[in-house]
């Protein structure tokens, strides 16, 4: 079923300038707030109708926060900004000549929409370096789906586990296995840490979670490699304590269901037994870049993120902004205030081109420090010239948070869910159900299903 919305839409009538956002991350939610006020019609079109706080996700994967308290519907958050709309669709085509988007909705509903302005901001998804098919089996954390994946993978080992007589069969399962010691990595194998030591002992009767194994690999030469020496040894140093094998220096080679195969530093090959494999190492951009690059002639990178002018803008296209995770500009790390802060110069350009102001000013990111944590009231933090570890940082780390998550509601709850996790032993989002386990499957079945009608509409 095909719908229509011409570049003479709508959004024409009134003669109002049309600003077309592309992904309702942080990028486009705040490149849309930083318009409320102007004389224009914003639409955002994105492949979810949520705004997906994405550095909580690994909290979701082990049950501390449901997926509502980092995930809010973007209609809610901009119900009061009444020059936006919004539409769920995954873009498929960008006509720089035409200025039109054309996106394809669930149940096979495509439609096309026209733009005076275009903001992109897709954000990335997860990069395996060229080897996709390691994804069935290690799935990376991107999203909500692979969020609740996660969790069915992670508790369900331990239910299995308990079922299991044979000992090394049982061991298999009670082995987990974190690819990437980045932030997300270190954050995900500490909470599976605290799961293992802290949450589940005593729930289970043939088993002893604390016998757990949890492993972190990487083939950098330190964890948390951007935030110092000194940050990256107390982090290590903390990792340790928590039981956490940490392997540098080490490679992955293989993935398959029963296990991971890796390639030390000395060269060695070996193979790891784990049922539960989580892969936090790589990104790579959303691969509407590549239809941008094709469009416009604008180069990439390596991760497939575009080459842009220092205004954010394409090149040789004035009119279209990348931004966030998607553009490539003096090395920028893909982190949530980059896209915060371009998709608000973004906005900000189109509003002085409407106000008869010269654009073109580079853009400048303003780096408010980095941080990640380890475990309860642990975490390190690096902002400015200041460098925190421990309880310190751990406040700071939950004090920036509970900021920028989107809603009082939310932060209210996710603060109520860290009281129970934290203090106590609880996690009060443990359910899992077959849906979550096979999501992967599901999501791969339905994206084969979408792809196969927009063809056959594409041939009508």
């Amino acid at each position: 079923m095909d719908h229509l919305m011409s570049p003479a839409d709508e959004g024409r009538q009134n003669s109002r300038h049309r600003v077309l956002i592309i992904g309702s991350g942080f990028g486009g939610l705040f490149a849309a707030k930083a318009l409320r006020r102007e004389d224009v019609d914003v639409t955002i079109v994105a492949r979810t109708s949520h705004h997906l706080f994405q550095p909580l996700l690994y909290q979701v994967a082990t049950g501390i926060l449901s997926e509502g308290e980092i995930a809010p519907a973007t209609r809610e958050i901009l119900r009061r900004q009444r020059n936006v709309r919004t539409l769920l669709g995954d873009v498929v085509d960008v006509d720089l000549d035409s200025r039109t988007v054309t996106a394809l909705a669930p149940a096979g509903i495509t439609y096309t929409v026209g733009y005076d302005s275009l903001i992109v901001a897709a954000g990335a998804s997860q990069s395996y370096f060229g080897h996709d098919e390691f994804a069935e089996h290690a799935p990376g954390m991107k999203s909500i789906d692979d969020a609740l994946e996660l969790r069915g993978r992670i508790f369900g080992a331990f239910e299995l586990a308990e079922l299991e007589t044979d000992p090394a069969a049982a061991e298999r399962w009670l082995t987990f296995v974190v690819v990437g010691a980045g932030p997300t990595g270190v954050e995900m194998a500490g909470q599976i840490a605290e799961l293992a030591h802290r949450t589940l002992p005593g729930d289970f009767r043939r088993i002893d979670p604390r016998q757990a194994r949890i492993l972190l690999l990487d083939g950098a030469p330190a964890v948390l490699p951007s935030f110092g020496d000194r940050l990256s040894t107390k982090a290590l140093r903390q990792l340790h304590r928590l039981g956490i094998e940490v392997e540098l220096h080490t490679t992955v080679v293989g993935v398959d269901s029963t296990g991971i195969e890796v390639v030390d530093g000395t060269g060695t090959r070996r193979r790891i037994e784990t049922m539960t494999k989580i892969w936090a190492a790589g990104v790579a951009a959303s691969p509407l870049g590549k239809l941008l690059s094709l469009g416009s002639g604008a180069e990439t990178d390596r991760a497939g993120r575009v080459m842009v002018e220092p205004n954010c803008s394409l090149p040789g296209h004035p009119e279209v902004f990348v931004v966030g995770d998607m553009m490539s500009l003096n090395r920028l790390p893909g982190v949530a205030q980059v896209a915060i802060q371009s998709g608000q110069h973004a906005a900000g350009q189109i509003t002085r081109r409407l106000h008869g102001k010269p654009t073109g000013q580079p853009f400048q990111y303003h780096d408010k420090g980095s941080m990640a944590t380890i475990s309860r009231f642990s975490a390190v933090a690096s902002v400015g010239k200041m460098r925190l570890s421990g309880f310190l940082g751990w406040m700071l780390w939950l004090a920036v948070h509970l900021l920028y998550l989107v809603g009082f509601k939310n932060r209210v709850t996710a603060a109520l869910h860290w009281f129970v996790s934290f203090i106590g032993r609880g996690r009060s989002q443990r359910t899992i159900t077959i849906q979550q386990i096979f999501a992967r499957t599901i999501l791969q079945k339905v994206a084969q299903e979408e792809a196969a009608r927009l063809e056959a509409s594409q041939s009508r």
